[in-house]
């Protein structure tokens, strides 16, 4: 059998509507809006409705992203959704959202790698829809994040905001270089105590709130996404040069620098979406990707190249033509 090609045909957005600005956050926190931008880059948070859940994000940036994709529901026979803050404990969020887009059959899971998890989430997509399981698929980062935030925390509590993006895979015939091309994810379980939530089903029975030493978070950061990319651009023989677009994690706008300073990448390709978002955790990669489709600076035929990485510690970096 013919190894098929996976290609993104539309991508999609979705943000709850209610804004957190940093003076907003001054009034609840020991902060201020000059100490947010001057350490993060970031302006506003966007904030799900105390009757929105993740689910209801999710379907919400699948619809859009199936209008755009011009590809109707009942076409939809996967559906992987990357989150760390899951509607229940079971089922799965994306049975959720398989319900809400009134699909029936072919199958519907997450996938948990905290802020890496869009690509988690895609590279497995891709890899059942390239081996003919499926043919095609909704791919959805989706997080309600300040439900896990702990607010007297101006360490963490200023960072996250709420929101989905999501993009259509779908199988077809490819040459190499178009299509999603390449993957590269990692893990390293010891260092969990950098960045984790101090609660759980089976250790403490609560859902439990964000902890993280931001500066050791940084620093590995910076040296770990910049390893996975060095490994997909030396697995397809892409250089930093062929590169038409970077659209990475937006977790904070200095490892945005941080890392585009260290492997070269002119700035001006870089989409960040940081100031308006904050960090979205799973959702930032397709919000970011689907920002600067919508504007326009993200073309067919462009080569586009994500990394992130989150807690576990996760990490990864994927690259792909659209």
């Amino acid at each position: 059998m013919t190894q098929k090609t996976s290609f993104i045909r539309g991508s999609g957005a979705y943000l709850p509507t209610r804004i957190l600005t940093n003076e907003d956050l001054s009034k609840m926190v020991d902060t201020s809006d000059e100490w947010i931008r001057e350490r993060t880059g970031i302006q506003q948070r966007h904030i799900a409705a105390d009757d929105e859940v993740t689910s209801d994000l999710a379907a919400a940036a699948a619809r859009d992203a199936l209008k755009n994709a011009g590809i109707s529901a009942e076409q939809v026979d996967l559906i992987v959704v990357a989150t760390t803050t899951p509607d229940q404990t079971f089922p799965a969020t994306a049975t959720a959202v398989q319900a809400k887009l009134g699909i029936q059959g072919g199958a519907a899971f997450d996938v948990q790698a905290v802020c890496s998890g869009f690509l988690f989430a895609l590279a497995t997509a891709d890899s059942m829809l390239k081996q003919g399981l499926f043919k095609t698929a909704l791919v959805i980062g989706a997080e309600t994040f300040t439900r896990i935030l702990d607010w007297s925390d101006r360490g963490t509590c200023v960072l996250f905001g709420d929101g989905s993006g999501a993009v259509v895979l779908q199988a077809d015939n490819g040459t190499k270089g178009e299509g999603v091309i390449a993957h590269h994810i990692r893990t390293d379980g010891t260092k969990n105590d950098l960045l984790y939530v101090d609660g759980g089903v089976s250790s403490t029975g609560t859902i439990g709130k964000v902890r993280m030493q931001g500066n050791q978070v940084f620093k590995h950061a910076v040296t770990n996404i910049s390893s996975a990319i060095q490994h997909v651009l030396n697995d397809t023989g892409h250089t930093v040069e062929d590169i038409d677009w970077f659209v990475p994690h937006q977790a904070n706008q200095r490892i945005l620098n941080g890392v585009a300073r260290k492997m070269g990448l002119d700035e001006s390709k870089v989409v960040s979406t940081v100031a308006l978002h904050g960090n979205t955790s799973a959702a930032s990669i397709p919000l970011a990707l689907h920002t600067a489709v919508s504007d326009g600076r993200i073309k067919s035929g462009d080569l586009v190249l994500s990394e992130a990485m989150g807690g576990g510690f996760s990490w990864g970096a994927s690259l792909f033509r659209l």
